[in-house]
């Protein structure tokens, strides 16, 4: 890598797992461009937490559902870089998604284009539009869900939109392997945040039927994935490549 500071790029870095793996990443020196859709405050919050940790950040406005407005992003991320000593960065954590909870009998034309732009089109181009921002031999975290292998009632938009972004996952492995730039997908599972309403956090119901399927006899937090996206964005896992890393405590296996 050319550049001595060390940046990462996460989308949906202002909450949930991005925001776990964004502080965690300063643990270790390496600094952040977190984005954000709504809540400039919260990203505010994780800017002011990676600086205490002893690292930098920048928080950029961004919509990953909307691919128009993805060469603006990269022109704010280019003079972000700049602020934070670089210019170019290493690191790419594609983590901002929306939830569905679509059937097959009531999904619409509408639901199924807004989860393609947002996980699959999203992913895409927005990782197309920052390759050439992009250090050689920088590492890529797709995000995907246990969803993408077990099938589960109202998911069946969702579900299938996460496994595409596991196939994309290995064709991204593949064809930025000349540049030595790894790329792997983590597949969280049930995970108490604010996604989805926060059914999972909020819903005791819910909490107990997921934990009763899970082999560690519970369901996971931000701080059981944040650990795996930036160890996967370490050198301790240099040769590890087009994988996916289910962190679901071993949800019906």
């Amino acid at each position: 890598m050319t550049n001595e500071t060390r940046i990462a790029i996460i989308t949906g870095g202002s909450r949930g797992m991005g925001r776990d793996a964004a502080l965690r990443l300063a643990r270790r020196g390496i600094s952040s461009i977190i984005t954000y859709n709504e809540r400039r405050d919260a990203a505010d919050n994780v800017v002011s937490a990676i600086r205490e940790a002893g690292a930098d950040a920048v928080a950029l406005q961004l919509d990953v559902g909307k691919a128009a407005g993805f060469g603006d992003f990269a022109a704010h991320a280019r003079e972000a870089l700049t602020t934070l000593g670089a210019e170019r960065f290493d690191y790419l954590v594609n983590n901002a998604g929306t939830s569905s909870t679509a059937t097959l009998a009531d999904g619409t034309k509408a639901e199924l284009d807004a989860q393609f732009a947002v996980h699959f089109k999203g992913p895409y181009l927005l990782t197309q539009t920052l390759l050439p921002l992009m250090n050689d031999g920088g590492r890529i975290v797709n995000i995907s869900s246990g969803l993408a292998r077990v099938a589960f009632p109202g998911r069946t938009v969702y579900g299938p939109m996460k496994a595409a972004v596991e196939a994309l996952t290995r064709y991204m492995a593949l064809e930025l392997g000349p540049r030595g730039i790894a790329v792997n997908v983590v597949a969280p599972g049930a995970i108490a945040t604010d996604f989805s309403g926060g059914v999972v956090r909020d819903n005791p119901d819910v909490n107990k039927a997921l934990a009763s399927q899970t082999a560690l006899g519970r369901v996971g937090g931000p701080e059981d994935v944040g650990p795996v996206i930036a160890g996967l964005l370490s050198d301790d896992f240099g040769w590890v490549n087009a994988q996916r890393i289910e962190v679901a405590g071993g949800v019906q296996i």
